[in-house]
């Protein structure tokens, strides 16, 4: 019965596509918010640099 399951090669169904959307838009947000924070943190540092 498994082995049945791990073959079944039908289309994905829409609960599916939505699991897999929602977890890229996580990833997309993980993402944006860790380069977002180490940005501001780089331009904190160059701003100091420059100002004094």
């Amino acid at each position: 019965m498994i082995k049945k399951f791990l073959r079944d090669e039908t289309g994905l169904e829409l609960s599916e596509y939505a699991v897999a959307a929602a977890l890229v838009a996580l990833a997309a947000v993980a993402a944006f918010q860790l380069l977002g924070g180490n940005i501001g943190t780089k331009i904190n540092e160059l701003a100091t640099k420059i100002g004094g």
